[in-house]
C-alpha cells in the first residue's frame, strides 16, 4: 500500500454515483469513511435531479446529476438490484468512461463492478463483487479474485455492502496516508465482532446458504444474461 499517495495540500473532488435500486449501504458505508477525508469534498451524483429509492426503500437525495459532475479525483460505484437496469444506459456508462478517462481513481463497491464491466473497463483487472454475482466477472475481461477488498493500482473493489467500509479506510489510506485513515476508523468506533460467523459462503451454514442463493436466483440469472450479452459485444470469451 502507498501512503499519501496524493499531497495532504491538494483538495480531493469525490462523487458517489446514485440510482433507483440503490443498496444503500454501499452507498452511506463509504459515505461515512469518504465524508471524513482531509481536505476532500464528496457529492453523490444521481440520473436526475429526483430523490432515488434504495432497494428497502429509503429515500436519498442527490447533490447533483451527473451532467452538472465536475472531473472528479475520486469515483464512487456503488451497487444494488438496481443496478441491473443500467447495464445498458449510455448515459451512465458514458458517464462512468469519461470520469475514468479523466483520470479518476475508481473505488467499486458490490454489483458496482457489473456497471463498470458494462462501461468496457474491467479488462485485464484484478476486481471482486459481491458473492452470488462473483462468477460472472471473467465476462467483462476481470480478473476475479475472491477477497473482501481488492487493489488493482488505483483502483479498489469491495466485495459486497458492508465490506464498502473496509474498501474505504483503504482508500483512505491510499489518499491521505495510513493515519489519517485510522483515525476515521476510530472516530466511527469501527472495531466489528459480529455475533455469527455467518458473513461469507465459506462459513455460512449450507442451509443458510442455499436458501440465500434461492433468494437472490432470479437476479442472478438476469445478471448472468446481461454479462452473457456483453462479453459477445466485447469480444471477451468465457468457458
Amino acid at each position: 500500500m502507498t501512503t499519501d499517495a496524493i499531497p495532504r495540500g491538494k483538495p480531493l473532488a469525490i462523487g458517489s454515483l446514485m440510482f433507483d435500486g440503490i443498496d444503500q449501504i454501499d452507498l452511506t458505508g463509504p459515505f461515512e469513511v469518504l465524508s471524513r477525508i482531509p481536505d476532500a469534498t464528496l457529492k453523490l451524483y444521481g440520473l436526475t435531479a429526483e430523490p432515488v429509492r434504495d432497494i428497502r426503500g429509503l429515500r436519498l437525495l442527490p447533490d447533483a446529476t451527473i451532467d452538472e459532475a465536475p472531473q472528479l479525483d475520486v469515483l464512487h460505484v456503488p451497487g444494488g438490484f438496481g443496478q441491473e437496469e443500467l447495464m445498458a444506459d449510455e448515459a451512465v456508462l458514458g458517464f462512468l468512461r469519461r470520469q475514468v478517462e479523466g483520470g479518476a481513481r475508481v473505488f467499486s463497491v458490490c454489483t458496482g463492478a457489473l456497471l463498470l464491466g458494462a462501461a468496457g473497463l474491467l479488462r485485464g483487472r484484478r476486481a471482486t463483487t459481491h458473492w452470488a454475482s462473483f462468477h460472472l466477472l471473467p465476462y467483462f475481461g476481470a480478473i476475479a479474485i475472491d477477497e473482501r477488498v481488492v487493489i488493482d493500482g488505483t483502483w479498489v473493489f469491495a466485495a459486497g455492502v458492508t465490506a464498502g467500509i473496509d474498501g474505504a479506510l483503504r482508500l483512505a489510506a491510499e489518499l491521505r496516508g495510513e493515519d489519517a485513515a485510522k483515525a476515521i476508523q476510530l472516530y466511527m468506533v469501527y472495531a466489528p465482532e459480529p455475533p455469527f460467523d455467518s458473513g461469507t459462503p465459506a462459513t455460512a451454514p449450507a442451509a443458510i446458504l442455499a436458501e440465500a442463493r434461492r433468494s437472490v436466483a432470479a437476479m442472478t440469472e438476469r445478471r448472468e444474461t446481461t454479462a452473457r450479452r456483453i462479453a459477445r459485444e466485447l469480444g471477451i470469451t468465457v468457458p
